[in-house]
């Protein structure tokens, strides 16, 4: 049998301040929003948003201010998505529980539910167009899911499902037995993070009809979610779900086809995003 990787064994502290713990999974946050910030300022010089003026112009303090609210987007959407996604009848019987975010548990399509509101909430402070919103913040998302699968390799957790002896990658993961796995986190750092990111980028860097970039992270998370889904190991407590999806796969399904629906009407519309 050829040798396996062994996942190495990091501490997830990483630095210790007396009684202050800081957390590699915590900078991994720190980091996504981070290069949120440095990629939202150069998305200030793309069109359609270097040539609106007036009231609905976008500056440095609303990708500020926009952060802000997306991190307690993210947060409170993460965990309360988690509950009711994956948990929700051990949560119905422990209500207090949901607040006790230490004990880990979120997930990130209650976290994009949770951006959405803030985009929503923002958009209407701004007087600026929902979608509008959504199409400037959209390229700058994958590098953080990237920073946040950093995290889960750190942490050796969200491993992948078993995977052929013979495959160079495969891995041994403290907790999931003696057997290779896929190395999940790296797939989905790969595809959903910087592949993603990189065609999105692209994508967005010509003038779109308003919706259509926004449409575009819809449809490329949620497949390349759902084709990671196929090596990632599913909750042990959820399992595989009917027509042998995980809970993932399924909650993927409604962003490809949300995402089409938009970009089809979008393209209908005569509205252009700088209109």
């Amino acid at each position: 049998m050829p040798s396996m990787l062994i996942h190495p064994h990091i501490n997830p502290v990483a630095l210790q301040l007396g009684p202050l713990a800081v957390h590699w999974y915590g900078l991994t946050y720190l980091a996504a929003f981070g290069l949120f910030m440095f990629l939202g300022i150069r998305r200030l010089r793309h069109e359609p948003f270097a040539s609106i003026t007036g009231l609905g112009a976008w500056s440095r303090r609303d990708i500020e201010d926009f952060l802000f609210m997306g991190v307690m987007g993210v947060v409170l959407g993460g965990r309360i998505g988690y509950c009711l996604f994956y948990k929700p009848l051990y949560y119905l019987a422990h209500p207090l529980e949901v607040f006790a975010v230490w004990q880990g548990g979120m997930s990130f399509h209650g976290g994009m539910l949770g951006v959405i509101a803030a985009m929503i909430w923002f958009a209407h402070s701004r007087h600026k167009p929902w979608l509008q919103v959504a199409d400037f913040v959209a390229p700058c998302v994958p590098t953080g899911l990237a920073a946040g699968r950093v995290g889960n390799f750190i942490n050796g957790e969200l491993w992948g499902r078993l995977s052929s002896p013979d495959l160079p990658w495969g891995m041994v993961f403290r907790g999931a037995g003696d057997l290779p796995r896929h190395p999940s986190q790296v797939y989905q750092f790969l595809g959903e993070g910087l592949l993603l990111f990189v065609l999105l980028w692209l994508y967005a860097r010509k003038e779109r009809r308003q919706g259509q970039v926004a449409a575009a992270f819809l449809v490329g998370y949620g497949t390349f979610r759902f084709a990671a889904e196929f090596f990632r190991e599913p909750d042990a407590y959820l399992g595989i779900l009917s027509l042998g999806l995980s809970m993932g796969q399924w909650l993927c399904l409604p962003m490809i086809v949300g995402g089409i629906a938009l970009w089809w009407w979008a393209q209908k519309s005569s509205a252009q995003v700088s209109k």
